[in-house]
Order: structure tokens, then sequence, then C-alpha cells
């Protein structure tokens, strides 16, 4: 190899060096990109919105209700705003107006104890609403608040010849609690928890036919209470499903049929009842109704032994044992060892 290319050779190895020298230094002095952070847009003032989806006739818990910001262009005068409202003041109102989750809460949508038209606000369509005496007992020790449900239960004694019957049994069910004595809200105490106490009356929501059974119950015996799990409607509408009796159509929005379920779910059931007789708790009970004794009428009218019964006086009853006996185009009934 020559000299000359051998100088060309040298100069070209150095000159990549270089290079690749001054490339290092421009890539290792070069600071990372950095990302500007998007400006972001001041937050509006935070209004009261609907934690879930609330029907009519829903009663306000502190669950159901929720601050959330809002633009302040969109806010409007009849909005509840965070530190101007008292959620106290809130509990225990009525929705008036259905309100979807995330909606914000009109002052016009909530109707408050004492004011007109509370109660038939908390009513959903077609019901009515009855209030029934209760006592530590029948009411569950107090430890019945408004919006549970239960079951109502008449126990009675029916007499007859010989002991009487006792006989407790479940009438109605699912039947929701509008409110213990006057009051809508459960009352809190200063750490938080619920207050339980004693209450004389509640006001139950029915149908206008169960107002009717109610009021016809309570003067046959004692109504009790029982408060029901709040897991059991669900059982229940899943067998409600499973029988036929809530009909889901197949073309139904997702609105629809949670509509549908919640009217199932809230439905009384006025039927299949269920009782117990003293002779389920004690062998010394009966378990059947006594017969019923002769009325002072009937025995009034039987004439005395060995004596004619009087002209155009009814005939005397008989209550044991009778046969039919037909002569010609005569039947008269017999009783067993009588003439």
């Amino acid at each position: 190899m020559d000299r000359k290319k051998l100088v060309l050779l040298v100069v070209a190895l150095i000159v990549a060096i270089g290079t690749a020298l001054v490339a290092r230094s421009m890539f290792a002095g070069a600071s990372a990109p950095q990302a500007d952070a998007a400006q972001v847009e001041p937050l509006g003032p935070k209004v009261l919105v609907a934690q879930r989806a609330l029907p009519v006739g829903t009663i306000i818990t502190a669950d159901a209700l929720g601050f959330q910001p809002w633009p302040e262009e969109l806010v409007q005068d009849a909005y509840f705003l965070d530190g101007e409202t008292d959620m106290s003041k809130l509990l225990g109102t009525v929705v008036r107006n259905p309100i979807t989750a995330g909606e914000p809460v009109t002052q016009g949508s909530l109707v408050a104890p004492g004011d007109r038209g509370f109660l038939a606000a908390a009513l959903a369509p077609g019901m009515r609403a009855i209030t029934v005496p209760v006592n530590v007992q029948s009411g569950v020790a107090g430890f019945v608040f408004p919006g549970d449900r239960v079951d109502m239960v008449l126990t009675q004694q029916v007499e007859g010849e010989g002991p009487s019957l006792k006989a407790s049994e479940t009438i109605l069910r699912n039947l929701r609690v509008l409110a213990t004595d006057q009051s809508t809200v459960s009352e809190k105490a200063e750490d938080g928890t619920t207050v339980v106490k004693e209450f004389r009356t509640v006001t139950l929501e029915v149908t206008p036919v169960i107002a009717e059974k109610v009021a016809v119950a309570q003067t046959i015996g004692t109504l009790s209470l029982s408060l029901r799990s709040l897991a059991d409607n669900q059982s229940e509408l899943e067998r409600a499903i499973a029988e036929g009796d809530v009909t889901i159509p197949d073309n139904a929005s997702p609105e629809e049929e949670e509509r549908i379920l919640r009217q199932a779910m809230s439905r009384p059931v006025d039927g299949k009842s269920t009782y117990v007789t003293g002779g389920d708790v004690s062998r010394f009970q009966r378990r059947t109704a006594p017969a019923q004794a002769p009325s002072s009428a009937a025995q009034q009218a039987a004439p005395a032994p060995g004596v004619a019964p009087a002209a155009g006086a009814p005939a005397p009853v008989h209550r044991g044992p009778s046969v039919r006996v037909t002569r010609g185009k005569e039947t008269e009934e017999v009783p067993v060892g009588g003439k």
C-alpha cells in the first residue's frame, strides 16, 4: 500500500471518530422531551345529585343524594349547592317527581313532612295509606323505621263449645312503612347512630283491598308487625319470575326492565297466608276450631223436652248427626236416634 492511500485511510478514520464523538455529545446533552400539561378548566360549584334512580314516592335517606361538581354556566337557581344546603333537613323528604341517577335535585322535586300533599306524594300510584296501632311487642321493639318492609300477623282467639282456639296468621306481606307516629325519618344521635325509640302508630302503604282487610282485622284480634329481611324481596322476585307471575318483554329496554322489577319488588302480597294454632305450640291446646254454640234465639225457639213446638215457630236447630228420610214427595231430616 502506498503512502498516499495510507494517509487517506487515517484521515477517514479520524473523521469518523470525530463525527461519532460529536453525535454522542449532542445526544447526551439534549434534555428529555417534556409534555406540556393541559390546562385544567376550573371546576364549577358542587350541586346535589341523585346517587341512584329515585322514583316518585321515594323517602330520601343519607345514601340517596350526594354533591358533585357541575359546570358553572349550567347551574340553576333551583339546585341545592354545597355549603348552602342543610342535608339534615332533606332527610325524610319524599320525591315528588322522578329523578334519574346523576341528575341534579331541584327544590321543587322534593316535598317535606308537614307540607301539603306530603303523604300523597309518598304513595305509589293506586296505593293507599292506613295507620295501625302498635306497642313495644307488636312494633318490633321500635326497630321498624320508615322505608322498611314488614309482614302483618293477626292473632285471635276463637270461642265456641269447649276450650277456645288460639291462632296466629300472617295475613299480609311486604308492606312498606311510610311513617312511625308522624315521623318519616330515623332520628340520629350526635355520633351518627340511629336512635331506637318506641312508637304507638305505624302508617303503611297498601292497596285499597288490603286497606279494607286491615280495617276488619283490627276488630278481630291483635295485629303485630314482623320485620322483613332485605334479601327476602330479591328471593321472592326470582321465584315470581320463575313461576311466571312477573313477565319482562323480550324487547324491553334496561330502563323498562328495571322499572318492572322495581314495581314487582314493592308490591304488597295479599294471599298465601300461613298460620299456627295453639296445638302447634303446646300439646294441651286445640288444633281445630271448636263447634259454635247455638245462638240464644235458637235456644229460646227450641221446645222443652217432650213439648211439641208451637204452631208457626221455627224448627229447632239440630247440630248433631242426622239422616234424610223421604216419604213420597216429602223429605225431612231426622236426628240419629230420634223417631
